[in-house]
């Protein structure tokens, strides 16, 4: 009775939470985030466990084979959400028809050729297995897709890891003791659908939160990023620097401001989606040619700025001579290619700073350096000890 009554909340749980995620799926738009992907989990999981509370023990018939299919289904429904929620987008329906016709297939053809024992070994050898690889890839995401989540990949995975055990205990069970294993009034049960509710309780709000902080985090990355060329905007750039000052052994910084030559005359001889497609060529060609850890950023209009981290004069220098040459040597992608587009720029570097609250005035001594470039010819580098 008292495993009944758990297991009827499960369902109610199961249930709600996927009307939750269906509706804040819908509150989505275009990126679900696999939120509509996991309320079929839960959709599937909620019917399995009714089926089981309507069909009684442990028996032979169309609705425990139905319950045996949604119930292996849904976890596979969980891990394709999953995979769209960290952007692999994936096909949803085909697999999971496919596997509901092949399992359901197995579950009849070892049903009359081994018995019901052999078939509810099966699932819970099969749960087994797949739980034992979805915490298998929770830890290799934490290790890629999933390393701002460090924390919280490792709980899911013990979470996981705490289902798969209990599945494998139920078959080991099933092979010693028969269907007397799932008995709802056994003790075993109990502990079963009483962790599969602490799962049910659990996992969902964690799924919502995971939501919010993607969702947040993207708010923040939009912030301080320049939306045409994705580089840093003026915001991101203070971030970086004040990220770079604050480590233990941050080394002195160069500031280059970059600025197109003539652009205006671009805008207005091939028309502003060209100058476009100028702005992000550049953009472009200064993330390559940065080293790791430098920062590129488009302070606006035409002019950028690139800072060296932990380097010298010399490679400042270096720096800005390698994006000048880079940008003079290369045709702007998308134009065509009987008029090929080429550009140059003209760099003002500054001399060395170690603060983020110096930004302004070493930004004016690259600009300075910068007009005296300009002046001097342009498509050139000009530093502010010149």
């Amino acid at each position: 009775m008292v495993t009944t009554v758990i297991l009827s909340m499960l369902c109610v749980h199961l249930l709600c939470f996927s009307v939750m995620f269906l509706l804040i799926s819908t509150r989505l738009n275009g990126k679900k985030m696999g939120m509509e992907v996991f309320a079929l989990g839960n959709l599937l999981l909620g019917l399995a466990y009714i089926l089981q509370l309507l069909g009684g023990p442990a028996n032979w018939g169309m609705m425990s084979i139905v319950n045996h299919t949604m119930t292996l289904c849904a976890p596979v429904a969980y891990v394709l959400g999953a995979l769209r929620f960290f952007d692999r987008p994936t096909a949803v329906w085909r697999p999971l028809l496919m596997l509901a016709v092949l399992y359901t297939a197995l579950q009849v053809t070892v049903q009359f050729t081994l018995g019901s024992e052999a078939r509810h070994a099966l699932l819970a050898a099969s749960c087994t297995l797949l739980f034992l690889g979805m915490a298998v890839g929770v830890l290799y995401a934490r290790q890629n897709v999933a390393r701002d989540l460090r924390v919280e990949m490792v709980v899911f995975a013990i979470l996981i890891g705490g289902i798969c055990a209990l599945n494998a205990v139920k078959f080991v069970m099933i092979l010693q003791g028969g269907l007397a294993a799932l008995d709802m009034g056994s003790g075993f049960q109990k502990v079963f659908y009483l962790y599969m509710s602490f799962l049910g309780t659990v996992l969902p709000p964690c799924a919502v939160w995971l939501v919010l902080r993607r969702l947040t985090d993207e708010l923040r990355t939009m912030a301080a990023h320049d939306p045409l060329t994705q580089l840093l905007n003026r915001r991101g750039l203070v971030e970086g620097l004040d990220a770079h000052f604050r480590s233990r052994n941050a080394g002195p910084a160069y500031l280059l401001i970059v600025d197109i030559d003539h652009f205006k005359q671009i805008n207005d001889s091939h028309g502003h989606q060209v100058g476009d497609l100028v702005l992000c060529h550049v953009a472009q060609v200064l993330k390559a040619t940065a080293r790791k850890g430098d920062l590129a950023c488009r302070l606006g209009g035409e002019e950028f700025v690139l800072v060296g981290l932990n380097t010298d004069r010399t490679g400042a220098l270096q720096l800005a001579e390698r994006a000048r040459a880079a940008i003079e040597q290369s045709e702007v992608p998308g134009t065509t290619p009987n008029q090929p587009i080429r550009c140059t720029a003209t760099i003002g570097v500054s001399e060395a700073f170690t603060s983020a609250q110096a930004l302004d005035e070493y930004m004016q001594q690259a600009d300075s350096a910068l007009y005296r470039g300009k002046t001097s010819g342009r498509n050139r580098v000009e530093s502010a000890l010149a």
